[in-house]
């Protein structure tokens, strides 16, 4: 047996094991766990204890296996009660949202760092779309308006196709963009729609598959609703659509199917979730180098804090609507018997929705994450 092997073995268990204890350690801190997890990575590396690990594409081609396995899981234990009356917030946030990140992001950059305009707008385009991984393990801990949950599960899952389009867009040269707005926007229309259908019919057919199929074994059944969430997956890939979109539509028509072993399905599916958020982002810390990050310090403020303080809120708009409707800033009305409608929510003195609970006392969420 390779000495490196079992060394490499050894740190790997040791390191799962210290992320799954600062799980419990994060929830008591208030601190999120996936920073706890980027954390572990750095204190492994360069200039912790010493492993050298650049290899960027390795990290690329695993991150894609862990946000496919994470999108599943949100698909998987997505309830589409909550989910069917947001789809059309969502499928907006995911286009038009995401592409006034973009502009507001690039100007912020462009006015205060004084770079070029299409680098300043891939900037945008870059940071402009939420990571699924980070949102479905920050709302799992949180306890939101079910409404507001699946409205941002479901925009994390759709926004990858058109920032994916829009980066590759920005990367071009000038000679290279031949293509006329139009022909941009259709393939983008192309990549969510045939998406969402290589996805609901790798879900369908598997619901129908599994109903009907006597596997020897129970634990054959998880790994059979997984697999087809990442058959989804590839199938969307090589027809040249949005394949997370296909991973996350298969995986919300499995998760809502009365399927055999359906609890074993989804613990199985949930630990998978868990195992992918700590392996990416241990190897995301893996790559950092903090002896190089004096440059890069000053550009990422001024990026982060437009996209927080400006172009983030801006997405939101308050629909005039009835109880349940979702504020501009992730507040909702919470109960039933609400008179009222939500009000602009910035600033925040204005966010006052005027809804009563059943208590009969006045309620409203906080506006401002």
């Amino acid at each position: 047996m390779n000495p490196g092997f079992d060394v490499a073995l050894l740190l790997g268990a040791a390191v799962v094991l210290v992320a799954v204890g600062a799980v419990r350690l994060s929830s008591r801190l208030g601190v999120p766990s996936l920073l706890v997890y980027l954390a572990l990575g750095v204190a492994l590396g360069e200039s912790g204890l010493g492993i050298r690990f650049d290899d960027a594409e390795l990290t690329r081609t695993l991150g894609f296996c862990a946000l496919i396995v994470i999108i599943a899981e949100g698909g998987l234990t997505a309830r589409w009660s909550t989910l069917r009356p947001v789809l059309g917030l969502a499928a907006t946030l995911s286009t038009l949202g995401v592409l006034v990140s973009i502009v507001l992001v690039g100007l912020a950059v462009h006015l205060l760092l004084g770079l070029d305009w299409r680098l300043a707008m891939l900037y945008g385009a870059v940071l402009s779309s939420t990571d699924a991984a980070a949102v479905f393990a920050t709302l799992r801990r949180l306890r939101l308006p079910p409404r507001l949950v699946a409205t941002l599960e479901a925009e994390s899952g759709m926004n990858d196709a058109p920032v994916v389009l829009l980066v590759v867009l920005l990367s071009r040269s000038a000679a290279e963009a031949a293509h006329p707005w139009w022909y941009e926007a259709l393939l983008l229309g192309y990549e969510l729609g045939v998406g969402a259908a290589v996805g609901a019919a790798a879900g369908l057919a598997g619901r129908w598959a599994l109903r009907r199929a006597a596997l020897p074994s129970a634990g054959l059944y998880p790994i059979a609703a997984v697999g087809l969430t990442v058959l989804a997956y590839a199938a969307g890939a090589v027809l040249h659509a949005s394949g997370f979109l296909a991973v996350y539509v298969a995986g919300v028509l499995l998760g809502n199917a009365r399927l055999p072993h359906r609890q074993a399905i989804l613990g199985f599916a949930d630990g998978l979730a868990w195992l992918a958020q700590i392996g990416l982002f241990v190897l995301l810390g893996l790559l950092v180098s903090p002896g190089r990050l004096d440059a890069a310090v000053l550009p990422a403020v001024v990026a982060g804090l437009a996209l927080v303080l400006v172009a983030r809120p801006c997405r939101w708009r308050c629909p005039p609507g009835r109880s349940g409707s979702v504020c501009a800033s992730r507040a909702s009305c919470p109960g039933p018997g609400c008179a009222g409608r939500c009000r602009s929510c910035w600033p925040r003195s204005r966010c006052r929705s005027g809804c009563r609970g059943r208590t009969g006392s006045s309620t409203w969420s906080s506006c401002w994450w």
